[in-house]
């Protein structure tokens, strides 16, 4: 088939590795028209394979202004045709959720009415249900349906929930509960979360923007994708025992380091701050230290000869203490492994078998527990009157104490005897003198 002469191919002329040139190449090897047929008024006939297109006429729209990465808004114009099938989604809600979500109901049907989306409110089940209909032009709108009932149910308030129904808007509902076994150490662990007076939780959702709602075993977030990914690692993270306050300082340079245009192709690791776990074990006081100790405490108890009090009582505690140390440390004795499990213990029930309690009627059950309790309160009964007689035994006087008390009594005698027999010799003395004046 003869070509026109300027469609000959030169052989010098460079083939084009365009994929989109190949591919039309193909489709008109095949007997297909050309592509661009019309362009310049010629070209009306099938294609050879020894023609050649311009470049430029296949790659006219294609301009440095046209964004490729851009993601066209989703219309009812580009689904115009009802869906096939109908999709549902139901999730459960606690019961203290049910007065709220009787509150906002109306504001939820009428948000998912806008994309065609019918709710139900189901409160003898307690459960939430979202349903596609023939009104329904987003296909993707259920999914974000789903998501909107699964916050609500988790606490997160409408006003935050709805935005779920945005473009751009994810969310990401983070199980903590399994994590920690210890309830204490569980709830200490989830209010760093939140910090005081909230500090935390809002420091976070500033440098994610991201909202976090921390409720019961669950954390519920909502942003964007990349910054979901940054809060699951720090909720995580909080729960294995690394304070968020080192994930905040991280964002922080980050976010500075991401305003300098020239850091943009490097690595940040040399910028962010590295951590590392301390475990610093408390020393515990050897044997050998401690005889050390109680000697010092008896060399430096007090010898005046007015703090015998205490000195006797320091140096009790010292020997006291002394003596504890001398008295080597208890091993406590292994216990010889089996590799059967303890027998079982009887239960309530056969116990009340074994004793024949279990088939009596509940008359002389009622009549047994009654003579139990008589019984035991007969036995206190005999206690308490043997503490309030202790009170009238009149206590035993030590053999010290008594023979001390008999010396002090014959001094005593003995000090009044002397003391009358010099005032007698005084009063003999005075009539005595005054008998010759006189």
């Amino acid at each position: 088939m003869a070509t026109h002469p300027e469609d000959q191919v030169d052989p010098q002329q460079p083939i084009s590795k365009n994929k989109r040139f190949r591919k039309d190449k193909r489709e008109c090897s095949r007997g297909g028209a050309w592509p661009a047929a019309g362009l310049h008024g010629r070209r009306h006939g099938p294609w050879t394979a020894h023609a050649r297109m311009p470049s430029f006429a296949l790659l006219a729209w294609d301009t440095d202004d046209i964004d490729h990465w851009k993601i066209d808004k989703f219309t009812p114009e580009d689904n115009p045709h009802p869906l096939t099938e109908e999709s549902s989604f139901a999730t459960l809600f606690p019961k203290y959720r049910e007065q709220y979500l009787r509150d906002i109901w109306g504001h939820v049907t009428t948000a998912l009415e806008k994309h065609g989306i019918s709710a139900t409110l189901d409160l003898v089940e307690g459960s939430m249900t979202v349903r596609t209909t023939r009104k329904t032009w987003d296909p993707y709108m259920i999914l974000n349906a789903r998501d909107l009932i699964k916050l609500l149910s988790r606490s997160v308030p409408f006003q935050q929930a709805v935005r779920i129904l945005e473009d751009g808007v994810a969310c990401d509902v983070i199980k903590i509960g399994n994590i920690v076994r210890n309830k204490e150490r569980f709830v200490k662990r989830r209010q760093r979360i939140i910090g005081p007076n909230g500090s935390t939780l809002k420091a976070l959702e500033l440098l994610t923007g991201c909202f976090i709602m921390v409720q019961g075993n669950t954390v519920s977030t909502m942003g964007p994708y990349k910054s979901l990914k940054e809060v699951r690692r720090i909720v995580l993270d909080c729960l294995h025992n690394i304070h968020p306050i080192y994930h905040i300082k991280e964002l922080m340079i980050k976010r500075e380091l991401a305003k300098d245009p020239k850091l943009a192709n490097e690595s940040w690791d040399r910028f962010l701050p590295k951590f590392k776990k301390k475990n610093v074990k408390s020393k515990k006081p050897s044997a050998s230290s401690l005889p050390s100790a109680a000697s010092a405490g008896l060399s430096s108890t007090p010898t005046a000869t007015g703090a015998n009090a205490t000195s006797s009582s320091a140096s009790a505690s010292a020997r006291a203490s002394a003596d504890a140390a001398a008295q080597p440390p208890k091993k406590k004795q292994k216990k010889t492994y089996t590799p059967f499990p303890p027998p079982q213990q009887p239960s309530k029930i056969d116990l009340q078998l074994e004793s024949g309690e279990y088939f009596l009627k509940p008359k002389e059950k009622k009549a047994q527990e009654d003579a139990k309790r008589e019984k035991k309160q007969a036995e206190k009964r005999v206690q308490k009157q043997a503490e309030r007689a202790k009170a009238y035994v009149a206590p035993v006087e030590d053999a010290v104490a008594s023979k001390d008390s008999q010396e002090g009594k014959a001094k005593k005698k003995k000090k009044d005897r002397d003391e009358s027999a010099t005032g007698q010799k005084r009063k003999r003395s005075v009539g005595d003198g005054d008998g010759p004046d006189a």
